[in-house]
């Protein structure tokens, strides 16, 4: 990510600031009336964070295609994490990973959708190849509404690779196509779990597809044969989650 990453828009910046993450400067343009400005304000105090009202020409021109609503905050590089610290992650918490590996998405704001939505189901992070791949940046951190600094991404340089090392570790690599048979609310998703998403326009690629366990779909009715990638990755990430839910309580709180 770039050096000076950042976080544009009032809900994202209140977000990171409640985070813990390192924030160099924040930038409000003056007037702004969004009732997170407040709070803002008041944990940027506490930190010693910079705030500077500036005319909102300036936030324009710094922000570019980002929607900012008049708040732009300067926060240090977001760091990529192993597989292993997911794992570990799941250890300390005494859960079953639950992680979600992305083959090939391109699109940034269906990276920051996906991110938010693990954050949502308290999944354990997510996975991204090095190359033919979206990266983290501000677009992701925006879509995402502040969750991209809540959940731990690892960065690998082969997938496939990676994800028979997680089958070692006991974690059952489950992927999305549409030529599956099995829909996915019929698959057993508890224990330990890697959802494999596929990219936006050709899905799982071959050598990814030859590693999963277990290849599910979503039934469509419509006209239209596959569905968003981040919508795919929230209704699988939702099962999911229903069915340890009931594995631990015996009751459906979903």
């Amino acid at each position: 990510m770039n050096e000076k990453e950042l976080r544009a828009g009032p809900r994202p910046v209140l977000e990171t600031l409640r985070a813990g993450r390192p924030v160099n400067r924040i930038v409000l343009a003056r007037g702004v009336q969004d009732v997170s400005v407040r709070e803002i304000r008041r944990l940027a105090r506490a930190r010693g964070i910079p705030v500077t009202e500036v005319e909102k020409a300036f936030i324009d021109r710094q922000a570019g295609s980002l929607h900012h609503q008049g708040v732009l905050a300067w926060v240090a590089p977001r760091e990529y994490v192993e597989v292993e610290d997911l794992l570990e992650l799941a250890r300390v918490k005494g859960e079953s990973p639950c992680l979600v590996a992305l083959d090939g998405l391109e699109d940034p704001q269906n990276l920051g959708s996906i991110i938010r939505t693990v954050e949502g189901v308290g999944a354990h992070g997510v996975i991204i190849p090095k190359r033919r791949s979206v990266q983290l940046n501000a677009t992701v951190a925006r879509t995402s509404s502040g969750a991209v600094d809540l959940v731990s991404v690892a960065r690998v340089t082969n997938l496939p690779r990676t994800l028979e090392l997680l089958k070692k570790q006991g974690c059952w690599v489950v992927g999305t196509s549409g030529d599956a048979s099995l829909p996915y609310y019929d698959a057993d998703l508890r224990g330990g779990l890697v959802i494999v998403i596929g990219s936006e326009g050709k899905g799982l690629s071959r050598l990814v597809q030859e590693k999963c366990d277990l290849l599910i779909r979503l039934p469509m009715q419509g006209q239209l044969n596959s569905l968003n990638a981040s919508v795919a990755a929230g209704v699988v990430l939702y099962e999911a989650l229903r069915q340890r839910q009931i594995t631990n309580t015996g009751q459906n709180h979903v």
